[in-house]
């Protein structure tokens, strides 16, 4: 054999880290009966809000990701309180999102980077998601995330209340097939390019049965099968050409739910391409959906905010300001508070 013959795996080539298998990590954060309670009555209140059985909208607000302990404590802590200031007309879960999804490259997340230095401690970085979803759960915080990794849903869904499949991964057959197997709501976001077509069958796919391919809590791949998932909706982030939170854009969404049959369910997501990239224009987009409330659209049913302790954002550096997010820019806390108690007080 030449010395310069390439190796039949690649794998020979890179180095291979075991890392703690999802029932390791369960067991060292688990929950409590008390927990469990808490979140299965959060999940059934999302459920009830997609059925209106609950009148109340749903509100999805948090920074755009999860970098720092102590500033999500801090937000968490105030938006526990603010949750039951505008309980009447919200119901508040905490965007949590642990990973990141990139177009090319960028810091994956929490998850994958909890030093933010490119060494990507994997393992410290489940181990720093189920402890902090551990305390947001106690302090009676429901949660949401993107599920971004098929093979690390089994790390953390159990505390989520709600889950997002992203712009990137709607169109994914093994995506799909993931929601189909939670048990809790899944919003699929319009694809970049502002596809709505890919939504709509991802919740056809979604709520259907499926048999697939995924790791259970052992970590072993596993033959899963699922009886579909039936509290689907599409959320509408807005495209690469312009953003869809318009009366228009609402109401041609609609007409292709209709026509295939399936339920009109609507998250109108205010950040991303409806808000392009610029925090401060989530405001005209969260107003224009409580205007498209008032005037009796009951097919909006959620609305999602990017919002931290500070406003704007901050390149990954030695030296991070606490409290700013560090992929997309998002409001602060005071124009949080405003936003919500004026679309309380509106609804």
């Amino acid at each position: 054999m030449s010395e310069t013959m390439t190796p039949v795996s690649y794998l020979e080539e890179i180095a291979i880290d075991e890392i703690p298998k999802p029932a390791e990590l369960r067991a060292e954060f688990p929950l409590t009966l008390q927990d469990e309670e808490f979140i299965a009555n959060s999940r059934n209140v999302v459920k009830n809000i997609l059925n209106r059985w609950d009148q109340r909208i749903l509100l999805v607000v948090g920074p755009c990701s999860i970098h720092d302990w102590h500033g999500t404590l801090e937000y968490a802590y105030r938006l526990r309180k603010l949750a039951d200031q505008v309980a009447d007309r919200f119901f508040i879960v905490m965007r949590a999102y642990f990973e990141k999804p990139r177009t090319i490259i960028g810091w994956k997340g929490l998850l994958y980077d909890p030093d933010l230095n490119g060494t990507h401690q994997f393992a410290k970085g489940i181990w720093l998601v189920r402890s902090l979803l551990t305390e947001l759960t106690k302090m009676g915080m429901p949660v949401g995330s993107e599920l971004l990794e098929i093979t690390t849903a089994e790390y953390f869904s159990d505390f989520l209340s709600w889950g997002c499949i992203g712009a990137r991964t709607c169109a994914s057959p093994p995506h799909r097939q993931l929601a189909a197997s939670l048990p809790f709501p899944v919003g699929f976001k319009n694809t970049m390019d502002g596809n709505l077509d890919n939504p709509i069958h991802a919740i056809l796919s979604a709520k259907s049965p499926h048999t697939f391919l995924g790791v259970n809590a052992l970590g072993q791949l596993s033959r899963i099968q699922t009886k579909g998932n039936p509290f689907c909706h599409v959320v509408l982030r807005g495209g690469i050409h312009s953003p869809n939170y318009y009366p228009s854009d609402v109401q041609k969404v609609i007409g292709k739910c209709r026509q295939a049959n399936v339920c009109e369910n609507i998250m109108i997501d205010c950040s991303h391409d409806n808000c392009e990239k610029q925090h401060l224009k989530q405001i005209a987009v969260f107003d224009s959906t409580i205007d498209q409330l008032r005037q009796g659209n009951q097919n909006i049913m959620g609305i999602m905010l990017e919002s931290f302790l500070e406003s704007g954002c901050q390149p990954i550096t030695p030296s991070l300001r606490y409290g700013i997010s560090i992929t997309d820019p998002c409001i602060d806390w005071e124009t949080t508070v405003r936003l919500l108690h004026r679309g309380s007080r509106l609804l």
